[in-house]
């Protein structure tokens, strides 16, 4: 069990740190064609529908593809 969450300290790091470097080059995420941003005086509402969508497909595919790797 402690080997476990050792893990998936280390992931959460790494997925952070990718988080990180992806917003320093420029990527769209967040600002995307389909993000729904509520702007008024002194609020502001951030649903990023289609970058939460790209996302999703893009770790789908990931884990799905590193999964059939594992298990042969």
């Amino acid at each position: 069990m402690g080997r476990w969450i050792i893990l998936a300290g280390i992931g959460l790091v790494v997925f952070g740190g990718l988080l990180w470097f992806l917003g320093r080059t420029g990527l769209p995420l967040g600002r995307l064609p389909g993000d729904i941003r509520i702007e008024r005086e002194g609020f502001t509402c951030l649903f990023p529908l289609a970058s939460s969508i790209l996302l999703s497909l893009i770790l789908t595919i990931a884990l799905n593809l590193l999964a059939r790797w594992l298990n042969r």
